[in-house]
């Protein structure tokens, strides 16, 4: 194994549930020192974010260490801002208020250490009339515009099955906090990154959200064809479903002939881009009666190699045995002391020399307290006393 491009960095993590620990997650993953703070046994639940030897929990927190302090007690927060000195980055995903009342916002993290660099992932803002409300990923997905533009047209608002407020908040505050650590190294000063599940949620909106603020066009459900590209869409074939995506000219032609239909080119109601998104619907119906003959996998392979885009629709078992999928290494092992070999999610970043690396399984509670208050110059006296007094 490999130091890792992050290496150099001290990571204090303070997250819960999945946003915070998905931001902390690409740190950790190409090499920087991440300690995750947790509360010690019995002190209350700080994490949330399910069992802990449970497939989400293990896959956020690979690749960290755990130590295990009681911020609420006045040594607990002495002991942070100790750690706080050499660290250079903090994350943390409380409600807006709580860093405040702990002691460990911006302000004064930075008297402790001024190069210090704070990451916070709220649930609507770090201010502003919703700013002390919980956040919730499917509260964000329905007031970041997404619901209302999935599912079936008329079918009412659907959520995404995936945490993508959540995820895509964790992402937008691990850009900013390597864009904040870039900066410092001219400015020699750290400063406060902050992103929200809301903001995230209309950011990943993009060029429907675009649609509202430059066309002030209401974007609606589509279903599963594509809002704008025509046709693209889930087309039924002989044994299963595939995405066809055969919108623009050029494409649309080659898709006509590949399923031997030149009439569907030629048919005043499908000969122009204009009368598709006008026939959509129809030509929909058109197409299905045509690739109901194929089976799936072989129309698709019949497009690709023709130059239209199509693809299966998979299950996630199915997914994760696709060739290509292997060819990327999405599941990548680890051995986990408690669970034995397993495979947690990859990363979606290649980088040529300095490549993302599953180093170490998710760490048990406080399985690295010890060794992180000895380095941080805490002798064993002082610790025995801090574990005698619940502070770890």
């Amino acid at each position: 194994m490999t130091a890792g491009p992050l290496s150099r960095f001290t990571v204090l993590d303070l997250t819960r549930v999945r946003a915070g620990p998905t931001a902390v997650r690409y740190l950790a993953d190409w090499g920087a020192n991440c300690i995750k703070v947790e509360m010690p046994p019995g002190a209350g639940d700080m994490d949330m974010g399910g069992p802990r030897h449970g497939p989400d929990f293990q896959n956020l927190h690979r690749n960290k260490k755990s130590i295990t302090l009681n911020l609420k007690e006045p040594d607990g927060l002495a002991v942070f801002k100790k750690l706080v000195e050499k660290a250079d980055v903090v994350v943390e995903n409380y409600r807006a208020d709580v860093k405040f009342r702990l002691g460990i916002d911006y302000e004064s993290l930075k008297k402790v250490n001024p190069r210090i660099v704070l990451g916070s992932i709220s649930g609507f803002g770090q201010d502003g009339p919703y700013a002390e409300r919980a956040g919730f990923d499917q509260i964000a997905q329905g007031m970041g515009g997404l619901m209302w533009v999935t599912g079936m047209e008329g079918q009412g608002p659907v959520r995404a099955g995936i945490a993508v407020a959540d995820v895509g908040a964790g992402l937008h505050c691990a850009i900013g906090i390597l864009i904040a650590l870039l900066e410092r190294e001219t400015s020699g000063q750290g400063q406060w990154v902050s992103s929200s599940l809301l903001q995230a949620m209309i950011s990943m909106c993009d060029f429907q959200a675009a649609r509202w603020t430059i066309a002030k066009d209401v974007p609606g459900q589509a279903g599963n064809n594509h809002p704008t590209s025509i046709p693209t869409g889930v087309f039924k074939t002989k044994d299963g479903y595939i995405n066809i995506a055969a919108s623009g000219g050029h494409i649309y032609k080659r898709f006509c002939e590949s399923i031997n239909a030149p009439e569907l080119m030629t048919d005043e109601k499908f000969s122009s881009d204009k009368a598709r998104r006008a026939n959509r619907d129809l030509l929909n119906a058109e197409i299905e009666k045509r690739v109901g003959a194929y089976g799936s996998a072989e129309l698709v392979e019949k497009l690709n190699k023709a130059g239209v885009p199509a693809g299966p629709i998979y299950k996630m078992d199915e997914m994760f045995a696709d060739p290509q999928v292997k060819h990327l290494k999405m599941a990548h092992p680890v051995n986990s002391p408690k669970l034995g070999p397993i495979e947690l999610i990859g990363q979606a970043i290649n980088m040529s020399r300095t490549p993302f690396e599953m180093r170490t399984a998710t760490p048990e509670q406080g399985e690295h307290t010890e060794a992180v208050l000895k380095e941080a110059g805490y002798d064993a006296a002082a610790i025995a006393s801090f574990k005698q007094r619940g502070v770890i």
